[in-house]
């Protein structure tokens, strides 16, 4: 690969650790030479900094994974609501793992925790390989492998493309004579791509970094067997009981989902976390310029997860043009400026607007349903401009109703 790219003008070159990492990755054996890569990294090597990125990103997911399935993680099942929202009602309701571990609130804290602590590491790695080098790492996401369920192999099933089979439409082969003809979903990963998974980090980490930064255990010791049913949790033996208005299982669902509602009020005990989840809200929308910056600075095509205006784009029949990316840099700024305070959440209950800002520096807890009641949004209302469809009517002139598909794309 590497010969071949230098002898076409445009195209950047990856060093040997770069061209050796997609091998490892498809292996499952690039966790055992990250020592190696942290020290390439160290000199600096771009590409090997890209690498140790992603290593720890895929470090990351397999600890997460192998602690929800050492302790019996599960899909909560719901039959007949299923139904009639539409979901599928036979996700199996037994734990892949036969034998679950007992799981406490500490417990569950620190796999979250070490979830946080290690996509932080790979967004440090890949900031590094976004800062400058002119690399081209080729691999195909979908062929990597990761130790899903923590016994030391990686199976053949133990891919991105299993995992995501489900939730995604992914492109089948095509017949040629007698032969199937394997799509090529292999990506040119390059400074920008460090950048955008910098990005992606983060906007991962928010939900967990949301929830440690609050006392959640009620929460966690009133449903939370639906997520863990044979960890040892209080209800965990009565996810059936007697039919009320629907069937055993969906009642019971439904009488756990009053007892969560009532039991989301969780008060803020990490004080400097919680200022953190703003910070890296932040961090989103700056790493999306500084990402997008990048890509307008390209002069090559060659495979591009997200590509300018004069690349070709990968996404069927969805070209990337200056107007897209003149809308998305509009809504960063109605983001950024949420975030500051500047333009206000709008309440269904209240003329004022909702301060976002002044929740984040002067909230002791987070009731979700007294701020969706009003009574908890009193302390953060504000006069001045509120958000509405006209702040972000580029976007919804340009994107429409695509634009959870542009939101995800672009991060």
């Amino acid at each position: 690969m590497a010969l071949g790219a230098m002898m076409l003008p445009g195209i950047a070159t990856a060093s040997e650790a770069g061209d050796r990492l997609a091998e490892l990755l498809y292996a499952g054996e690039a966790a055992g030479q990250r020592a190696i890569y942290e020290e390439l990294c160290a000199v600096p090597h771009a590409d090997a900094c890209f690498g140790l990125g992603l290593i720890d990103l895929i470090g990351a997911i397999e600890g997460l994974s192998q602690g929800f399935y050492r302790h019996g993680a599960v899909t909560p099942r719901l039959p007949a609501a299923a139904m009639m929202l539409g979901l599928d009602a036979n996700v199996p309701s037994a734990p892949a793992n036969p034998d679950p571990q007992v799981l406490d609130y500490a417990g569950l804290r620190g796999i979250l925790g070490d979830f946080v602590v290690g996509l932080d590491r790979a967004r440090a790695s890949f900031e590094t390989a976004g800062a400058e080098g002119d690399y081209v790492i080729m691999i195909d996401p979908l062929r990597v492998r990761l130790d899903i369920n923590g016994d030391g192999a990686v199976g053949e099933q133990e891919t991105l493309a299993t995992l995501l089979g489900g939730e995604l439409a992914l492109p089948q082969g095509k017949s040629k004579g007698d032969k199937t003809v394997v799509p090529d979903l292999s990506i040119g990963f390059d400074r920008a791509d460090a950048i955008w998974l910098a990005g992606y980090s983060q906007i991962s980490v928010l939900p967990f970094e949301m929830l440690l930064a609050h006392d959640f255990s009620g929460l966690f010791e009133a449903v939370g067997h639906r997520l863990f049913p044979e960890a040892g949790l209080p209800m965990q033996d009565y996810s059936r009981g007697g039919t009320l208005m629907m069937d055993p299982e969906t009642d019971t669902f439904l009488a756990d989902l009053i007892a969560g509602l009532h039991t989301s009020n969780f008060p803020i005990v990490d004080r400097e976390r919680f200022a953190g989840v703003q910070a890296r809200m932040q961090a989103v929308t700056a790493l999306s310029r500084q990402n997008w910056a990048a890509i307008l600075q390209e002069t090559d095509d060659n495979r591009e997860l997200v590509p300018s205006p004069r690349q070709t784009s990968l996404v069927p029949d969805q070209p990337v043009t200056q107007e897209i990316v003149d809308a998305w840099m509009a809504t960063l700024d109605r983001l950024d400026e949420i975030l500051a305070g500047e333009l206000l959440l709008p309440h269904w209950r209240f003329r004022q607007g909702f301060d976002l800002n002044a929740y984040f520096e002067t909230a002791t807890e987070t009731d979700i349903v007294m701020l969706l009641a009003g009574q908890g949004a009193l302390p953060f209302l504000k006069e001045g401009p509120i958000a509405d469809a006209d702040s972000f009517a580029e976007g919804n002139r340009v994107f429409g109703e695509n634009w959870p598909n542009f939101a995800i794309w672009f991060n």
